[in-house]
């Protein structure tokens, strides 16, 4: 730091007046451009790189340059994780010894010394990822260097500066993501399909729908589902709902059905219990377009990936041909959930209450005590043990199809 108030004499000589420097300086460039479909990385990258060379010391160069081409919103770990190929195939003109994480691991045993970025949101738009970075690096005594912040002045001005960029950074993040998530919502509302075809359906270019050209090309062009041209797959998916809604089968049961009869049940590969599971529970089934079912992968870990229905994004009227009604869907939704609540006690009472359903007969609670329950099915009551075994479940059911 240089000071005003010097010794009063020169002191210039003395082989301890100046900070001796233990190692060259060697810096490393750090950038990251948004996805490559929003920034064109083979312009953004170099610039950066110029704009962070003026940080250098004369005659320095970088040693290194460790860029993504990934969302700022992401964790460290989740950052480069794009194959060589992706980046190679990019044309950018400026060489790559590997993204945020590469850097992170190899800096102190390459000697780097400072890490020098654009402007901090480089490193990331949220500031405690931005701020974990550079307690990372500064532990190991490595300086970050962001080319915006001003040259000179006091640490404190430095810093508040620093701090203040960093604040900007994430709340452009938040807006960002607030404007992305209102316009996904309409993009849902108006009856456009986010992400793959559900097994009965393809996705078709909506020719009628609204297209904007950005500076580098066509957007991808909005789509719609449509039945598949295999009209067995409407029948097989309303099959397997109605197993489920209806004859209380277990995935794996489900499966094997399918699987003895591929002419009725056609599937590329073979059926699996993942596949029937995530039908029946897929609303899209219904002709109704669903928008924000499952988290981002930069939602909180260790969570389920699934939103609960209650921020599920529905279209205000069905958009597409349905499998299977609304009703018909929500009944499989409280089946399933039974099914796993607790199949060996709630079991035999589902059986019952689906048998009553395809006969047309409401199933009343009448009564409760500690060991019967007193239920009106139809026209007459029926006194069941708790629990309810499987024999008296299945009387209960042949006395119902027997009157009507």
């Amino acid at each position: 730091m240089d000071t005003p108030f010097g010794a009063p004499i020169d002191l210039s000589d003395l082989p301890s007046f100046d900070r001796t420097k233990v190692s060259a300086r060697r810096s490393a460039f750090l950038g990251r451009v948004s996805t490559k479909d929003n920034q064109d990385p083979s312009l953004s990258i170099p610039r950066q790189v110029s704009h962070a060379s003026a940080r250098l010391d004369h005659g320095e160069e970088f040693v290194a340059h460790y860029w993504d081409v990934e969302s700022g919103m992401l964790p460290p770990e989740l950052r480069g994780l794009g194959t060589q190929e992706m980046y190679d195939s990019l044309a950018v003109p400026v060489r790559r010894d590997g993204g945020l994480q590469d850097l992170l691991a190899r800096a102190e045993v390459l000697g780097i010394t400072h890490v020098l970025a654009e402007s901090s949101d480089r490193v990331a738009r949220a500031m405690l990822t931005s701020l974990t970075v550079e307690h990372d690096l500064e532990a190991k005594g490595i300086e970050v260097v962001y080319a915006d912040e001003p040259v000179g002045g006091t640490e404190s001005g430095r810093l508040r500066t620093r701090r203040y960029s960093q604040v900007d950074a994430e709340i452009y993040r938040t807006v960002l993501m607030e404007k992305s998530m209102g316009g996904q919502i309409q993009h849902a509302v108006q009856g456009w399909n986010h992400g793959y075809a559900p097994y009965p359906y393809i996705r078709e270019v909506d020719e009628t729908a609204p297209r904007k050209t950005s500076r580098f090309g066509m957007e991808r062009p909005k789509q719609k589902l449509v039945p598949h041209p295999d009209s067995r797959r409407f029948d097989a998916a309303r099959e397997l709902c109605r197993l489920r809604r209806e004859e209380h089968l277990k995935a794996a049961d489900i499966v094997t059905i399918l699987e003895a009869d591929p002419e009725r049940y056609p599937i590329e590969g073979r059926w699996t219990q993942n596949r029937v599971n995530g039908l029946i529970e897929n609303p899209k089934l219904t002709g109704y377009q669903v928008y924000n079912r499952r988290a981002k992968r930069t939602g909180r870990p260790g969570l389920s990936p699934l939103n609960p229905m209650s921020e599920w994004v529905w279209s205000p009227r069905p958009v597409h041909d349905a499998v299977i009604s609304v009703e018909e869907w929500k009944t499989a939704q409280e089946v399933t959930a039974a099914m796993r609540a607790g199949a060996a006690t709630d079991g035999p009472l589902l059986r019952i209450r689906a048998a009553a359903r395809r006969l047309g007969l409401p199933v009343t609670l009448v009564n409760t005590g500690a060991t019967h329950k007193v239920y009106r099915i139809g026209d007459r009551q029926v006194v069941l043990p708790i629990p309810v075994p499987n024999g008296v479940a299945q009387q209960v059911i042949d006395d119902m199809e027997r009157q009507r």
